[in-house]
């Protein structure tokens, strides 16, 4: 994990145990990864549970109208905020899940 993070030159932040507000994104998330998709499967093995997960985060990311982004999803809302000319995929500063 630490070497894919570091290769690209991703900044981590440190999040204290049980303080979820220093990051209110990661822990609104993580709650919706849970309660949405983890908690309410029983994986079997673990490619059922890329496969299933995958599909939850497609759904999320390319599906699903967030109110915090306007009612755009994550996809639609990076698109808009790439400048003319570079593509969405190259724009390394705004990650998606």
């Amino acid at each position: 994990m630490l070497r894919w993070v570091i290769e690209p030159g991703i900044e981590t932040a440190l999040i204290d145990p049980g303080k979820p507000w220093q990051n209110g994104a990661t822990a609104s998330f993580n709650g919706r990864c849970r309660d949405e998709c983890l908690s309410l499967e029983w994986f079997r093995t673990r490619m059922e549970a890329r496969v299933v997960s995958e599909d939850w985060r497609r759904h999320y990311n390319e599906v699903r109208p967030h109110s915090s982004l306007g009612y755009r999803t994550p996809l639609e809302f990076r698109q808009q905020s790439v400048p003319q000319g570079k593509s969405a995929e190259a724009e390394v500063n705004l990650p998606m899940v």
